[in-house]
């Protein structure tokens, strides 16, 4: 059954003209009039929905029961990387998505390739919050990461983000390695991180890593340094590999 981001307020028995967006991507998976279709709208939860009518630019749907269901991760990861290079960025935002990524900050490194200001960067931002819109619709998180506006790493670790674990992805000798640090959370940890009071931040540099300076900056903020183990991985690959084994090994 098609699922559809809806912003807004939702309400079982209320008969409602989608937005645009929605009204469009019901128009391009072709329903018509009673197809059944599901209804979120990032709050919590989600809806049965009927449509009712198809017009040449507007959909209009009967919403049904509400259904409390939840499909986050147990442990809040927050994920902030250095932009990759290309398109990479998008794929990156879609997969963290879909395995359950809580937020994203994109950051601007000095060895970041690309480079975004102004007008382009608030549409590059746009983008790439759809796109975590869209990986929910497919996966079936009713609640969507937001992607935060874009930051140089320098103004982040400014106002350090708040979480009692706070994780850099490192090739430095002394980094931990990740799997049996979160191993480790199948004791005591494991409950706490089922209430959702443990959030984890993750930290990851784009192509080439951070400099050694940032990652001097990352640890004197209370970042531990870690590792995935001895392969490089590509910079679009690592902080996914990191995510999973996060929010899947609880």
């Amino acid at each position: 059954m098609a699922r559809i981001y809806c912003a807004g307020t939702l309400a079982s028995g209320a008969t409602l003209l989608l937005p645009p967006a929605a009204a469009r991507h019901v128009q391009v998976l072709r329903l018509q009039p009673g197809s059944a279709l599901t209804l979120f709208n990032g709050q919590g939860g989600e809806f049965d929905a009927v449509v009712t009518h198809m017009g040449r630019s507007d959909v209009q749907v009967q919403i049904g029961a509400h259904h409390s269901a939840e499909r986050e991760a147990a442990r809040p990861v927050h994920l902030a990387v250095g932009i990759p290079a290309n398109e990479r960025m998008d794929w990156l935002v879609e997969k963290a998505t879909e395995l359950g990524a809580a937020s994203l900050q994109p950051l601007l490194t000095e060895r970041s390739v690309l480079r975004l200001s102004g007008e382009r960067a608030d549409k590059r931002l746009a983008h790439w919050q759809a796109i975590a819109v869209a990986a929910c619709e497919q996966c079936g998180r009713n609640r969507v990461p937001l992607v935060h506006p874009l930051r140089s790493l320098a103004q982040w670790l400014a106002t350090p983000p708040a979480g009692p674990q706070r994780w850099l992805l490192s090739l430095q000798p002394n980094a931990q390695a990740a799997g049996p640090l979160l191993a480790q959370a199948a004791g005591p940890l494991l409950a706490q991180a089922h209430t959702g009071n443990l959030p984890l931040i993750l930290l990851s540099g784009p192509e080439g890593g951070l400099s050694p300076a940032e990652e001097a900056a990352a640890l004197a903020s209370g970042f531990a340094p870690v590792t995935l183990g001895p392969r490089v991985l590509r910079a679009e690959t690592a902080p996914l590999a990191l995510l999973a084994l996060a929010t899947l090994a609880l």
